[in-house]
């Protein structure tokens, strides 16, 4: 038997149906909307003037969750277990992320 899923976006303000996820942050956190056309113009309009004037920044930002997370495992038993599946990462400073979250899902 075959079956279909359907994944419908619907606007998250006025409940019609949305075209486009929008992402964006403010004051560390960040946020997601769905929206149609007109709601999107519009939020895009509204911020048009403050992202102008504003700079851009670049690079990845690490969330409060991620620097938690690091800190929840031993960095020489992630360093052991990454050589040990022949994971590749750095003798010293921060583990990346990704490895951190594999490190902690063989355990579960």
């Amino acid at each position: 038997m075959a079956s279909r899923t359907v994944i419908e976006l619907v606007d998250d303000l006025d409940g019609s149906e949305a075209t486009e996820t929008v992402r964006f942050a403010l004051d560390g956190s960040d946020y997601e909307i769905d929206l149609a056309d007109r709601n999107t113009d519009l939020l895009r309009s509204l911020l048009a003037r403050f992202v102008d004037a504003s700079r851009k920044t670049s690079g990845t930002r690490q969330t409060p969750r991620a620097h938690r997370l690091a800190a929840s495992a031993d960095t020489k038993a992630v360093r052991a277990w990454a050589a040990e599946k022949g994971i590749e990462v750095n003798a010293r400073g921060r583990v990346r992320e990704d490895v951190v979250k594999r490190y902690l899902a063989s355990f579960g």
